[in-house]
């Protein structure tokens, strides 16, 4: 595949020498006030065709007010724009006779009355900066006729989206979307930004994300994730539009899937429902690579297809999984300045899986290997209902609420079958089980937040409760058998039923009071009070071959424990806040109990700590587009009641847990920092970043294995855990009139350092590991799109024990991605992708080529596309993977999805803005 990979390259260059290296040009100039001659920074600059006014480049003015405009185009002559907020629009003709055009000083005049209004609305910039503020005006970025928004933010200046919709500004993830403002279904961005098309977007917002608190106090939010929100156009906020798929195919594999979202102004209503058998979230409409189901061919992690919304899963999991999914959303704002955003989704999910592991354990004084066949069937059905509620009661006091109720009930089996054996290759055990679990879990979760501003210097007071209360029960049928050999060969036999509640409640109540101290610099007093509950109880029968039922109560497996966990905070803390440096300091101690008592088993522990807490943040942006960033802060986190449980758990007789009731909290000193640095000029940029920390007391498993190789683990605490990773990345894009070539180097690395043990002895295990990657994407003229892409896993893992054997292996994929939009009405899509591990035990597959195939024709005025789809075309499709842990290295593969050809129908109705009577009907 290499040799491949590099012909397409040289094709590439090939194709860019002629297109792209021509007729470069350079324009600089200077910017400033009129009246008062001082420089006007973050002035947008572009050049527009005289023709059809499109985007031939652009650029930002720096802090001195100078800009330098580079670009390549075939256009002899073109209008040079200049646009400041407040300010007059500045126009004049270039002619491009030239390689370096120097300008002569440009003043801009300010707004003053309606029609210079009228004017900087007529005259919109491609790109404008609003203190920390990008705003992309859609209509400046060209695409093709049917482009969705995700189209159109790939095209944006420092964005990229990679294959699974993961959209990443400046290096920085998004993790937010908002339409006009208010969340979409979730803010899962593959629904917003792939179901709304360009067509009716007005512009494009991006933003560092923000709590709503920070949102109207004003106070600057520590995130470095990114909001995205997605203004509509006004005449085009009106109306209804949406979609529906149909399509079914061979091995009776079907999808079938519509959204619909009707707009009328402050209000929104979107339904939206799927189901499918591929291994689908069943909510992307794209239309090419939509409905391929999972591109699960994983070599060194399993990558199935799965989709979440606000942590709820809509089908995919390893094996084959059938899914149902249904959900409406409402948005509504009152003449009282009262809004609501409430939505509701259900899900169905019925997955069946078998898998095959091979394991190498690794003991202080040997080894022994595990082989095991296993088949999971699982139907789960999930409901859930969420809202926000905002009231505004004057411009200095609101009301946040946020309820959330979710329901899950399932069904699951599994049986396993299971050997160990010695290093000459003899059995040492056995065994058979079969697992069927009926479950149902309960969460509910309220947040409350009471904000009051005082005078205009950013001086408030916030007042915030949360309550989360869990309820999970279970009942767990399991029949095993195991068979150990050797000189003291037996067979031991379990029927149990095991009946499981468990309930959780956590409470926490904060209050947050700012005092400005002068200009810019606020002292922030706050205290904070949580307190969780658990309680685990756990009932153990054995079957009663007298009374054929499970009455026969095991004390000896059986538990009934709660979990005390209380904590005060008490912090003060300094905040700067400029529009350029923003400095957080904050320190505080954190006091906490642990208490855990055990009624069956008539155990009991308290424990109580002190800690400091501590919280700094520094931003600083150096300059539009180039900003630094740092955070440290110390963590403190309890164990759980699974650990803390003093009982052994059978389920799996070979595999056997206890829980250690004297488990310490774990404390964790973090820190993280980052640099980007976007140049408009070259339309290139650059993010490099680092995480690291080191944990005291962290919950750490402790294995022993007897002589007939049955393994039964329990927790205690160690110190010097270390953990480390970072990465950089650099992308630029090459354009010329509607043709260009964009293209991204990464580099990921970490290193981690933990302590196991292994029969009583304690070891450290040193991992570390690095992935360099490269990705292209050209596009001509919107006819034709190549991406290309290749990446590389390096992992290295050292032990302390000299018996023990480092490992090391890595995994290669290529990947090639290309659509043609030409002929007109025809889309062609080809997903190819190979990957390559190396070290995988003999007997699993190691190597496949993955290919997916669509052919797309447009009819009905575009309103509606028959599909062809051919999903892993070669029949090579597969779901290997290596684990390489303290104490074993696994192989394992497992089911997916086979090839498979579907044909579908997608049509589309989109009737937003005209006569508003026409809607009354909703």
């Amino acid at each position: 595949m290499n040799k491949p990979f590099i012909t397409l390259l040289i094709v590439l260059c090939t194709l860019l020498s002629g297109n792209l290296f021509a007729q470069e040009f350079e324009i600089k100039g200077s910017i400033v006030d009129s009246t008062t001659k001082l420089p006007l920074e973050s002035a947008t600059v572009y050049l527009q065709t005289l023709k059809d006014s499109s985007l031939i480049t652009y650029t930002i003015s720096d802090k001195e007010g100078k800009f330098e405009l580079a670009g390549r185009t075939q256009q002899k002559e073109a209008n040079l724009f200049v646009t400041f907020t407040g300010f007059k629009p500045h126009q004049q003709k270039i002619t491009l006779d030239q390689s370096v055009i120097t300008l002569p000083q440009i003043g801009m005049e300010m707004a003053t009355d309606e029609l210079d209004a009228v004017q900087i609305t007529a005259i919109k910039a491609p790109i404008t900066v609003k203190k920390d503020t990008l705003e992309f005006n859609a209509d400046s970025f060209k695409t093709r006729p049917d482009a969705t928004v995700e189209d159109l933010i790939k095209q944006l200046p420092g964005v990229e989206v990679d294959s699974d919709g993961k959209i990443k500004v400046n290096g920085k993830e998004v993790n937010k979307i908002l339409v006009n403002g208010k969340p979409f279904f979730g803010n899962d961005p593959n629904i917003a930004t792939k179901n709304l098309t360009k067509e009716i977007v007005d512009k494009i917002q991006v933003t560092t994300t923000k709590s709503e608190s920070e949102e109207f106090t004003g106070k600057q939010g520590t995130s470095e994730e990114q909001t995205i929100n997605i203004e509509l156009k006004e005449d085009q906020n009106k109306g209804f539009f949406g979609r529906a798929t149909v399509s079914g195919g061979t091995d009776e594999r079907y999808a079938m899937s519509g959204i619909g979202n009707y707009f009328n102004d402050k209000q929104r209503i979107s339904v939206l429902g799927s189901k499918n058998n591929i291994n689908s979230s069943g909510f992307s409409f794209d239309e090419i690579y939509d409905m391929m189901g999972s591109t699960a061919n994983s070599i060194s992690r399993s990558s199935n297809g799965s989709f979440s919304i606000n942590g709820q899963s809509f089908g995919g999991g390893q094996g084959i999984t059938t899914t149902t999914n249904g959900g409406i959303s409402f948005v509504d704002e009152y003449e009282d300045k009262t809004e609501i955003v409430a939505d509701y989704f259900y899900s169905r999910a019925d997955s069946e899986n078998e898998s095959r592991v091979e394991r190498e354990n690794i003991l202080p004084d040997g080894r022994f290997f595990t082989n095991s066949r296993s088949t999971f069937l699982n139907k789960n059905d999930n409901h859930r209902a969420s809202a926000e509620l905002q009231f505004e009661i004057d411009s200095t006091f609101k009301i946040y609420v946020r309820p959330n109720f979710q329901f899950t009930e399932g069904e699951n089996f599994s049986s396993r079958t299971e050997e160990s054996l010695d290093e000459d290759g003899n059995t040492l055990n056995t065994g058979v089980s079969s697992d069927f679990t009926e479950s149902e879990r309960r969460n509910a979760t309220a947040d409350i937040d009471i904000i009051k501003k005082f005078g205009s210097k950013g001086a408030f007071l916030r007042i915030g409760t949360n309550g989360n209360f869990i309820n999970n029960t279970s009942d767990n049928f399991l029949n095993t058998t195991n068979e150990i050999f050797g000189t003291m060969p037996s067979v031991e036999t379990r029927d149990q039923l095991t009946d499981t509640e468990s309930k959780e409640n956590n409470i926490s109540a904060d209050i947050e009071y700012r005092i400005p101290l002068k200009e810019k610099l606020f002292l922030d007093v706050e205290y904070r009070f949580s307190n969780r509950r658990e309680r685990n109880d756990r009932r153990v029968f054995d079957f009663n071959n007298t009374t054929n039922t499970y009455d026969d109560f095991n004390e000896s497996l059986s538990s009934d424990l709660r979990v005390n966990f209380q904590t005060h905070l008490p912090r003060i803390g300094i905040n700067y806040e400029t529009e350029k440096l923003y400095l957080s300091f904050n320190t505080g101690l954190f006091i906490s109990e642990l208490e855990n008592e055990e009624f069956i088993q008539n155990t009991s522990v308290r424990s109580t700590f002190s800690d400091i807490n501590i919280n700094g943040y520094m931003r600083y942006r150096i300059k539009q587009g180039m900003s630094i960033y740092f955070n440290y802060n110390t963590r403190t986190q309890a164990p759980r009641a699974q650990q803390l449980q003093p009982v052994a758990n059978v389920s799996n007789p070979l595999n056997i847990t206890v829980g250690n009731p004297n488990l310490n909290r774990e404390f964790s000193h973090n820190m993280y920092a980052n640099f980007n640095n976007y140049d408009f000029k070259t339309q290139s940029g650059f993010f490099v970043w680092f995480s690291g920390g080191f944990t005291n007391d962290q919950i750490v498993p402790v294995s022993v294995t007897d002589e007939n190789r049955i393994r039964t683990t329990t927790y205690t605490n160690v110190d010097g855990i270390i953990r480390a990773n970072g990465g950089g990345s650099f992308s630029k894009t090459i354009k010329k009139d509607s043709t260009s070539l964009r293209y991204n180097v990464g580099l990921y690395g970490n290193y981690n350092k933990n302590f196991n043990f292994s029969n009583g002895v304690k070891f450290s295990t040193e991992r570390s590991g690095f992935t360099p990657s490269v990705r292209l994407t050209y596009n001509y003229k919107e006819v034709l799109e190549i991406e290309p892409s290749y990446n590389v896993n390096f992992n290295t893992t050292t032990y302390s024990l000299e018996n023990f054997d480092n490992e090391s292996f890595q995994a290669h994929t290529v990947g090639l991605k290309t659509t043609t939009y030409w002929p007109k009405n025809i889309v062609f899509g080809n997903d190819l992708r190979y990957t390559y591990q190396t070290n995988v035990a003999p007997g699993f597959e190691r190597s496949s080529l993955f290919w997916n195939m669509s052919l797309g024709l447009k009819i009905l005025n575009d309103k509606g596309t028959i599909k062809l789809t051919a999903y892993d075309l070669l029949d090579q499709n597969i779901n290997t993977r290596r684990t390489v842990t303290a104490d074993f290295i696994q192989d394992s593969q497992s089911t997916v999805l086979q090839r498979y050809f579907m044909l579908g129908f997608t049509y589309k109705i989109n009737k937003v803005g005209g006569n508003k009577n026409k809607f009354e009907v909703f």
